[in-house]
């Protein structure tokens, strides 16, 4: 009996795993909730081996790509939770599409090997900081939608499907809150632990762009929360103060990442 190469494996949860993201995307006029919400778990089950296997495999690898995928899985898990009991929200067509796309990106760019003598913690490490990632993402669509319900408002129409706007606000730094202390974690435990990590690749505490990004992030995200809670920054303020850290957390790993495992590696190639 011939069996399947990791290669192999890692192919066939990536097309399942497409597949089931990409059915209730174009068939979203077609399916009920229920249904929708069954396959979205069903498919959030197979990404979710499809990432362990990346990441505790035969052949340990990360990037860009995958870090992205984590974050695509984190946002459509919350919004199969959400979707039970706020089934106003509409997103499977997006979602799904987004979870597809990630999916197979993480398979054309899976990332580089993990060092031999990094630590074992190191992915749960990794995972700690994409949660964040995750977190600020789910609160992105989420502040997407409160701006398209002002917008509706405005125009007299109904937004968000029907969901109100204090509920969508409350949902929003509810998961800026949650990203803020994860974030928080991830870089403490960089700044600390950083060598034992890493082992001895020298990859310590260094103000790097991974690093120099993430402060910048951090320091935009506490400064929204402060200035919810002390000024009362509603609106167009607290958004675009949220897309900007989001913009800045998304440049400090995925964005590097993509230029030193894409863009540099084809340019010496």
């Amino acid at each position: 009996m011939i069996l399947a190469s990791t290669s192999d494996w890692t192919l066939l949860l990536t097309v399942l795993t497409a597949c089931g993201y990409a059915l209730p995307a174009l068939t979203a006029a077609h399916w009920g909730e229920h249904r929708v919400r069954q396959s979205l778990i069903l498919t959030g089950v197979l990404h979710a081996l499809t990432l362990s296997w990346g990441l505790w495999g035969d052949a340990p690898r990360f990037g860009f790509a995958p870090a992205l995928s984590v974050t695509a899985w984190l946002v459509l898990a919350t919004y199969v939770v959400e979707s039970q009991y706020f089934p106003q929200l509409k997103l499977r067509w997006a979602l799904g599409s987004l979870g597809a796309l990630a999916v197979l990106a993480a398979w054309f760019f899976p990332g580089k090997p993990l060092h031999a003598q990094a630590s074992p913690w190191l992915p749960l490490h990794w995972a700690l900081g994409i949660a964040s990632y995750g977190m600020f993402a789910v609160a992105v669509v989420h502040a997407g939608l409160m701006s398209h319900a002002e917008r509706q408002i405005r125009l007299a129409q109904d937004g968000a499907g029907g969901l109100p706007l204090l509920t969508l606000e409350r949902l929003t730094f509810r998961f800026v809150n949650v990203g803020f202390i994860l974030l928080t974690a991830t870089l403490l435990a960089g700044f600390f632990f950083g060598e034992s990590l890493y082992g001895s690749t020298g990859a310590t505490w260094k103000w790097d762009h991974k690093t120099v990004f993430s402060v910048m992030a951090w320091l935009t995200f506490a400064m929204l929360l402060v200035g919810r809670s002390r000024l009362g920054w509603r609106g167009k303020r607290a958004v675009r103060m949220l897309y900007i850290g989001a913009g800045l957390l998304l440049l400090a790993y995925a964005g590097s990442r993509f230029v030193l495992e894409v863009i540099l590696e084809r340019a010496s190639g």
